[in-house]
C-alpha cells in the first residue's frame, strides 16, 4: 500500500545551507589545475654510519700496513736465504781450496805408478767426495790457452800449433761451477811467428 504522494530524495546541505559540491575545493591533478611540486626529500642518515666508514677505513690503513709488512718478510726472507747459500758456498770453497796440495800429490803420485794397493783406494775415495761437493779438475795437453783459466810458466813457438796451445801441465786447474778455485799452470806454445825476420 503506498501513500498519496511519492517521497523526494533528500538534499544535503552544510551547516550554511550550501551544497557540499560549492563547497568542495579542487581536486589535486585535476584538469586545469597544477599538481603540487614534488621535492626529494633527504633520507636521514642512518645511526652508526659515521662509525662504520671510519671502522672501513681503519680496516683499508690496517690491511696495508700487512701488505707492506708481509712484502718486507718476503724480502728479509730472500735476503737471507741467499746470505745462507754464499755463506756455505765459501765455507766450501775454502775447505777445497785447502785440499788443492793434497790432490797435487796424489796426480804426481799416479804419474809415477805410486797409487798401489789400499793407497789407490783412498785416493779414489778423496777424489769422489770432492768431485760430489762440486770441484771439477781441467786442464790437459793441447787444450788453447785461455788466461782465464790458465796461467802459462813457459812459451815456446811451434809450427805445429796454429794459436797459442797448452803443452804442459805443470798444476791441474780447478774450479766449482763457474767459479775458478785455482787455475792450471801450464807452459804453452805459440805459432811461428810470420814474415822476413821470422
Amino acid at each position: 500500500m503506498t501513500s498519496g504522494h511519492e517521497q523526494e530524495p533528500a538534499e544535503f546541505t552544510d551547516a550554511e545551507g550550501r551544497d557540499p559540491q560549492e563547497t568542495a575545493g579542487p581536486v589535486p591533478g585535476a584538469a586545469g589545475e597544477p599538481a603540487p611540486s614534488e621535492e626529494p626529500v633527504e633520507a636521514p642518515a642512518e645511526p652508526g654510519s659515521e662509525e662504520l666508514l671510519a671502522a672501513q677505513a681503519k680496516v683499508g690503513a690496517l690491511t696495508e700496513d700487512l701488505q707492506r709488512l708481509q712484502a718486507e718478510y718476503v724480502n728479509y726472507k730472500r735476503r737471507v736465504d741467499r746470505d745462507r747459500e754464499l755463506v756455505k758456498q765459501n765455507a766450501v770453497f775454502a775447505v777445497l781450496s785447502s785440499m788443492l796440495p793434497v790432490l797435487d800429490d796424489l796426480d804426481r803420485a799416479r804419474e809415477h805408478g805410486e797409487l798401489e794397493g789400499g793407497f789407490k783406494a783412498v785416493a779414489d775415495s778423496l777424489e769422489r767426495i770432492v768431485a760430489a761437493h762440486g770441484l771439477v779438475k781441467f786442464g790437459a795437453p793441447g787444450d788453447e790457452f785461455d788466461p782465464r783459466f790458465h796461467e802459462a810458466l813457459m812459451h815456446a813457438h811451434s809450427a805445429d800449433v796454429t794459436t797459442t796451445t797448452c803443452q804442459n801441465i805443470v798444476s791441474a786447474g780447478y774450479m766449482i761451477g763457474e767459479r775458478v778455485v785455482r787455475p792450471a799452470k801450464v807452459t804453452v806454445v805459440d805459432p811461428e811467428p810470420e814474415g822476413p825476420g821470422a
